[in-house]
């Protein structure tokens, strides 16, 4: 049987071997070993207890073999792929591995069978002894658990803090990272160091342990961080280009499993080293010197040689499925906050929403939804179906969630025009001043958008923060005690003003070419607030596009 470069899943308890000893195995033969049966797999061995990664395998057509085929296979492979590959195996064998999204049903004593599931990792059975334990979910166990992977097994995982996920008690314990500005065209790149903008997950290394932006641990295996320095880096836990959604789901399970190995923790920085950015660049490289560590490797950088260069560079990496490029000033230091040293080049503008509802499918999505409702922190609510997959149309982002979504441009009115879903927000946080807008619907898949799809939006008990730039923790350009505002474009001929100035219950918004009065309009409001909230969006609109605050 030719084996090597095929796409293989190995599903059941097998007799001969650990399911991670056959892995291994058939790695080192040059087989691709997935953990879930898709129309891209093309060989599958089975062994007792087969579930429901055999009857889909046979539904797909996809050739499947038993364990007696698989045994004869590698009689003549190799142990272990490679001397590294040996520390990925747990210490305790698993009799029979229930895998990510995978249902097992166990009869108990009455005339239903309990339900066993992993989910991302945590375990859990629809048995009373399982339920009513008064310990986190990830920690618990029952004899239903045991039977199937094995007392050993069981104790590995809900003994000790091993795989506790840890979290800020503080916000001083969060990392002190340092964060970008948007990229306005009056800023020369020339001579700046351009990078491509990674679609990953941001992560701080602090010598021992990888954190999230907000202070969430992530739980990796040991054998993913061996041999990473013991002083801290800042970069991003990356899979490949569009693969952000299947990276967040990987690095926040909390099994330390397999799946780590498809993750490349991809360096950008060294927050405590202390030289300039060329200094701290040279360190990265005889640090994570490529090729010296399978699973981390340094960013390249390389100089930008101007405008043309610049967009040459950010035409290809989109082209080739890439988020953008990161430019970063020359000899600067690195700052852990937001710092106009580190800007982010993109066509397209990021920014994250709330998730208020669903709208119904129609034709092929008949059954499923055909737009999620969204909600903005300033309260402009917007549908968007663009960038769904047929998984996200059957199980949408729960009612509440916060997600992220890509845009070209922001209407007159503030609306996102062409919103497309990239995915939920990893580690997101609401701003907390955000106006509060009511629910559309019930949850999927109660709900009946068709019925209801009017928003109610509760007015705030406080000015709201306006989004101004292209992500939703950037909206800082305006603040409460301010009632007039003024932007600027220049570009080829083009050099205009634009201007709002509120008094009372009424703003006047002034526009036209800089250094002429230009003209004016006079706009009234009920209440002398949403005068100022209007202004705060028109303002924050004009940015959007391209305008710079002076």
């Amino acid at each position: 049987m030719e084996i090597k470069n095929k796409t293989v899943v190995l599903t059941g308890a097998l007799s001969g071997m650990t399911r991670a000893e056959a892995t291994l195995r058939l790695e080192a033969i040059g087989a691709l070993v997935q953990p879930s049966v898709t129309k891209k797999t093309e060989i599958v061995f089975y062994g007792d207890n087969a579930g429901s990664k055999l009857s889909k395998a046979e539904k797909l057509g996809i050739a499947v073999y038993d364990e007696a085929t698989l045994l004869k296979l590698l009689e003549s492979a190799p142990l272990v792929a490679d001397s590294n590959d040996s520390d990925r195996e747990f210490n305790a064998e698993v009799l029979q591995e229930i895998e990510d999204g995978e249902t097992v049903e166990v009869q108990g004593s009455g005339s239903k069978p309990y339900e066993l599931k992993n989910v991302g990792g945590v375990y859990s059975c629809t048995c009373p002894a399982w339920r009513n334990q008064s310990v986190a979910i990830d920690k618990r166990t029952c004899k239903h658990l045991i039977s199937i992977r094995g007392e050993a097994a069981e104790a590995e995982r809900v003994g000790g803090e091993h795989n506790v996920r840890k979290t800020s008690k503080t916000e001083s314990d969060k990392p002190q990272l340092l964060l970008a500005q948007s990229w306005e065209d009056h800023v020369d790149p020339t001579g700046w160091w351009m990078s491509e903008k990674l679609d990953g997950v941001r992560a701080y290394w602090d010598g021992s342990t990888f954190w999230s932006r907000l202070g969430n641990e992530f739980l990796a295996p040991d054998w993913f961080t061996k041999g990473l320095p013991a002083t801290p880096l800042d970069g991003e836990l990356w899979m490949a280009r569009g693969m952000f959604q299947k990276t967040v789901g990987i690095v926040k399970r909390q099994d330390r499993g397999q799946l780590w190995a498809d993750i490349k923790y991809v360096v950008f920085d060294a927050p405590d080293h202390g030289g300039t950015f060329e200094e701290r660049l040279k360190y990265l490289h005889d640090e994570v010197e490529l090729g010296a560590h399978e699973f981390a490797e340094a960013l390249e950088h390389i100089i930008c040689d101007g405008f043309d260069h610049l967009a040459q560079e950010l035409k290809r990496v989109e082209e080739l499925g890439g988020e953008g490029l990161m430019l970063r000033q020359k000899a600067s230091a690195y700052i852990g906050s937001r710092s106009t040293t580190l800007l982010k080049v993109k066509t397209f503008y990021d920014a994250e929403a709330k998730v208020i509802g669903y709208t119904d499918g129609a034709g092929r999505h008949r059954g499923r939804i055909g737009a999620l409702m969204l909600a903005r922190p300033d309260g402009i609510t917007f549908k968007c179906g663009t960038g769904l997959s047929d998984d996200d149309r059957r199980n949408p982002p729960d009612l509440g969630t916060i997600v992220t979504y890509r845009y070209q441009e922001l209407t007159d009115g503030g609306v996102p025009r062409f919103p497309s879903y990239i995915g939920v927000r990893a580690d997101a946080e609401w701003p907390s001043d955000a106006i509060h807008v009511a629910e559309a619907t019930k949850a999927w898949p109660d709900s009946k958008p068709s019925d209801k799809t009017k928003t109610a939006v509760t007015k705030p008990v406080s000015t709201p923060v306006i989004q101004t730039t292209s992500e939703a923790d950037e909206a800082d350009e305006t603040s409460d005690d301010k009632t007039s505002w003024r932007c600027e474009f220049s570009e080829g001929s083009s050099n205009k003003f634009w201007e709002v100035a509120v008094s009372g219950n009424t703003h006047t918004v002034s526009y036209g070419r800089i250094g002429t009065s230009g003209q004016s309009k006079e706009k009234n409001f009920s209440t002398d607030a949403a005068a100022l909230a209007d202004a705060k969006k028109l303002f924050g609109s004009k940015l959007a596009k391209g305008y710079t605050q002076v």
